[in-house]
C-alpha cells in the first residue's frame, strides 16, 4: 500500500505548473536531516501532496513517486549517499486549494507535521490526515 507525503515548494522556484509542463522531475534540494530521513522511507508509487509556500501557502495538487530515492547525481563534489533525490510525476491538479489557514482551523489536523514542523520541506501524511485532506477538497 502506498505511503502518503507532502512536499513543499516555492512556486517562484518550481511550481505545480512546472511539474505538469515537465511531465516529471527529479525532486532535489532537500537538506534537513529529518526531511532526508523521510525521503529514505519513500518508495515508487507513493502519493505526494504538492504544497506551494510563500504567498500561496496552499496544497495545489497530487503527484506520485516514480522512483525510489537515490543519491543526488548533481551533488557538489560528486555523488553523495547522504543527499537524496526522488523522481515524481504530476497526477492531478486540485480544482480547489486547501490553504494553511484551513488546515490550521481543523482540530483533527493540529498534529499534522505541516502545522507542527512548519519549516520542514518533506513531511509524512498519515492515512487519517490524508483522508481528511481529500475530504476537504470535495
Amino acid at each position: 500500500m502506498p505511503q502518503h507525503w507532502l512536499f513543499k515548494t516555492e512556486p517562484a522556484d518550481y511550481s505545480y505548473d512546472d511539474l505538469e509542463r515537465d511531465g516529471k522531475t527529479v525532486w532535489s534540494g532537500v537538506h534537513s536531516s529529518l526531511a532526508l530521513k523521510y525521503m529514505r522511507e519513500m518508495r515508487m508509487g507513493d502519493h505526494i501532496l504538492i504544497y506551494h509556500t510563500g504567498a500561496e501557502k496552499a496544497i495545489i495538487g497530487l503527484a506520485e513517486a516514480v522512483s525510489d530515492p537515490f543519491p543526488d547525481p548533481d551533488s557538489p563534489g560528486g555523488i553523495d549517499e547522504k543527499s537524496l533525490v526522488i523522481t515524481i510525476k504530476p497526477k492531478r491538479r486540485f480544482n480547489s486549494r486547501i490553504t494553511l489557514a484551513q488546515i490550521k482551523h481543523r482540530e483533527e489536523l493540529q498534529d499534522f507535521d505541516l502545522v507542527r514542523l512548519p519549516r520542514l520541506s518533506v513531511v509524512p501524511v498519515s492515512n487519517s490526515h490524508w483522508d481528511l485532506i481529500l475530504d476537504m477538497l470535495r
